[in-house]
């Protein structure tokens, strides 16, 4: 089974930085990345991902259009299945309290400290087995 993480952010260099990232998990198969530029591309994307293979979604707060706290109850009621981790550089407690009142089951902040993101995504790796 392949499976999916999406990773929804208008910053086009946040690609750039995910593959450098995972390239050695991204090359061996281990999942798939894919990228939203924005709340409106990963509701569609999230949609159209046949269950079970997409296992989690990374998305950032502040996005031009519809914000990260706006697209995430959408996601949640589309699939509840899928834990999405919310992505800011202002992780102030309203903003932490907002995302989890919403659904988030995280929120990281910027500049993202790659170690706690792979542990999480290992996580989701270990269910989704």
């Amino acid at each position: 089974m392949s499976v999916y993480i999406l990773v929804v952010d208008d910053e086009p260099d946040v690609e750039a930085l995910f593959r450098q990232q995972f390239r050695r998990d991204i090359k061996s198969g281990r999942f798939t990345m894919e990228f939203a530029m924005s709340a409106q591309a990963a509701l569609a994307r999230a949609a159209s991902v046949a269950a079970p293979s997409l296992i989690l979604i990374l998305s950032d707060v502040n996005m031009p259009g519809m914000s990260g706290l706006e697209m995430l109850p959408k996601v949640r009621a589309e699939r509840p299945d899928v834990p999405v981790i919310m992505i800011t550089a202002y992780g102030d407690a309203e903003t932490r309290r907002k995302a989890i009142e919403r659904g988030a089951v995280g929120l990281l902040t910027k500049p993202i400290d790659f170690a706690l993101l792979r542990h999480e995504i290992d996580t989701r790796l270990g269910q989704a087995a």
